[in-house]
């Protein structure tokens, strides 16, 4: 699967690319039309420690799947967008059985 990371005003390391391939080469294994993905990684500036964004699009078939996470550090966003995927993959794969 084509994964595309784009880091805003920062460059993300080797070691976060890694891990946002890995989970993202897990949500193939629930369906096997994901085409690609695109992952935008951007902090905001807020009083809060949660200021950490995960924006993840699933390319499928005639649809896109959309996640967004807000967490204390990038790999807790991943982790909390990719858990949402799966759900929507694994509804989105229901539907298209049922069809």
């Amino acid at each position: 699967m084509n994964v595309k990371i784009n880091a805003v005003h920062f460059k993300a390391d080797k070691k976060l690319e890694a891990f946002i391939n890995e989970k993202l080469e897990k949500l193939h294994t629930f369906f096997e039309g994901v085409l690609s993905s695109e992952v935008i990684l951007k902090t905001e500036n807020t009083e809060t420690r949660e200021n950490k964004i995960a924006e993840v699009r699933l390319l499928v078939k005639g649809y896109d799947l959309f996640a967004k996470k807000e967490a204390t550090t990038f790999e807790a966003a991943i982790d909390l967008a990719t858990e949402a995927l799966r759900k929507q993959l694994v509804k989105h794969k229901e539907k298209v059985r049922g069809s």
